[in-house]
């Protein structure tokens, strides 16, 4: 997978206040407010930053947090981790690998099969339903 850089002026003229703030500077929607914390349609969730397949619709779950939530990646290549220790607390930061974009956390409360709950943010996707296979990128 080959690395996307920009410059931040380049970030900024792209992706929306919000979305920079998000995706570039590690923040964070509130719950219940993003556009997909509640979707039901049928596709792939893409970085908004630089259109990687990140999650599918078929993984996606209500954790009942106010975020999307889904229990796995595409695959395991295209979400990067990292730990993250701001906010008096350690958690676990997941990046978009081709463009490090913050896409939110992940922690080990979700369901079966794989245990996790990728819990991330509406601001940091983009929907893509022209897949036509049912999510399956």
């Amino acid at each position: 997978m080959e690395k996307v850089r920009k410059s931040e002026q380049q970030w900024r003229e792209q992706l929306s206040p919000e979305e920079y703030r998000v995706t570039r500077e590690q923040g964070t929607e509130r719950a219940f407010t993003g556009r997909y914390w509640d979707h039901k349609g049928k596709g792939v969730y893409r970085c908004v930053c630089c259109g990687e397949p990140l999650f599918e619709s078929v993984t996606k779950y209500d954790s009942g947090s106010g975020w999307p939530s889904f229990w796995q990646p595409v695959n395991e290549d295209c979400v990067a981790i990292r730990q993250d220790s701001s906010h008096g607390m350690v958690r676990t930061e997941t990046l978009c690998a081709r463009c490090d974009a913050h896409l939110g956390h992940v922690f080990p409360d979700g369901p079966a099969p794989t245990g996790l709950r990728y819990c991330i943010n509406s601001l940091s996707l983009r929907f893509d339903d022209s897949a036509g296979d049912g999510g399956k990128a």
